[in-house]
């Protein structure tokens, strides 16, 4: 498969899509899965609720947040790939946070739930024909193909992973 164009998506998304170096996009979704796991297994209990700033999210609510926008990529991707010619509403993630339950939820089920909705939009994705992957919609406004929202899935993860190892357990006393 080829990599979007940045004319598939928002300009807001190539950061996310930067991250994703490789065109095997499925590889990419599975293994993220994986990363996840070893990456925070390192995580003891107490630290879980841990924020390396005020007002900075959670171990805990940075894996709800991906969570969220697995649901909300992945719904993007179901709607246009079937044809929907409808605006998709936008999110706002910090609106989302203030009524999300992730801090009272133990990483472990957390990161079970991700790997639910992942593989569910995994199994979606390789039902898809190439027409479905390269079929534009309109999401908060914005046109996006639901090829892009694929490597934005996998960006978002990554991009997420990143600011967990580097301002959350790169500290020895964070984790």
């Amino acid at each position: 498969m080829n990599r979007p164009n940045e004319s598939e998506h928002a300009a807001y998304y190539q950061g996310y899509v930067d991250q994703v170096s490789e065109s095997d996009i499925m590889a990419v979704l599975r293994g993220e899965l994986d990363e996840l796991d070893v990456l925070l297994a390192r995580v003891p209990a107490e630290k879980e609720t841990y924020a390396y700033a005020e007002g900075k999210w959670t171990i805990r609510e940075i894996i709800g947040h991906l969570i969220d926008g697995e649901r909300v990529f992945g719904y993007r991707a179901l709607c246009i790939a079937r044809g929907e010619k409808q605006n998709l509403p936008g999110f706002d993630q910090n609106d989302y946070m203030l009524t999300a339950p992730y801090n009272h939820i133990e990483l472990e089920d957390l990161l079970s739930e991700l790997r639910l909705v992942r593989l569910s939009n995994i199994a979606m994705f390789r039902s898809l024909d190439e027409a479905a992957w390269n079929r534009v919609g309109m999401a908060n406004g914005n046109e996006v193909t639901v090829r892009a929202l694929a490597f934005i899935m996998g960006g978002h993860v990554r991009h997420h992973m990143n600011v967990l190892k580097e301002k959350y357990l790169s500290n020895p006393s964070a984790a």
